[in-house]
């Protein structure tokens, strides 16, 4: 019996669509994870944003309005400009991507997912309330 020529090409085509369809599911929200926004952030739940951001960013430094997440549940973070020789931000183009995050509450605890790693990272200070822009 002869082998078929098209029966390599069917299969590494059935292995494409299979890995598409885990990272997929790597990245899609969970069904349970309910969006949510800080509600009066204290100065101590800011500070724990910060540094909960920071940390899933390698360590970088960030800076965060006062207000991040009190309005909508996602968070875009960009990376800082370099600046150029007089000091200001050099111009031209930020070959960096911005990173995503959003809050959600997971049972009673309010939680920030690194949407480019998946990491979710609980905020321990934060309060959170049902996003009002996000409702389902």
């Amino acid at each position: 019996m002869a082998r078929d020529p098209a029966l390599p090409a069917l299969i590494a085509g059935a292995a494409f669509s299979a890995v598409l369809g885990l990272a997929a599911c790597a990245s899609a929200p969970v069904a349970s994870d309910l969006p949510v926004v800080l509600d009066s952030p204290t100065a101590e739940a800011r500070a724990e944003l910060r540094r909960v951001v920071s940390e899933a960013l390698g360590e970088r430094a960030v800076t965060l309005a006062d207000d991040a997440l009190t309005r909508e549940s996602t968070l875009v973070v960009e990376r800082a400009r370099r600046p150029g020789p007089d000091g200001t931000p050099a111009q031209g183009r930020e070959l960096g991507r911005p990173d995503h995050f959003r809050l959600v509450r997971i049972g009673g605890q309010c939680v920030l997912v690194h949407e480019e790693s998946g990491q979710r990272l609980p905020l321990a200070s934060a309060v959170c309330i049902p996003s009002p822009s996000d409702r389902r």
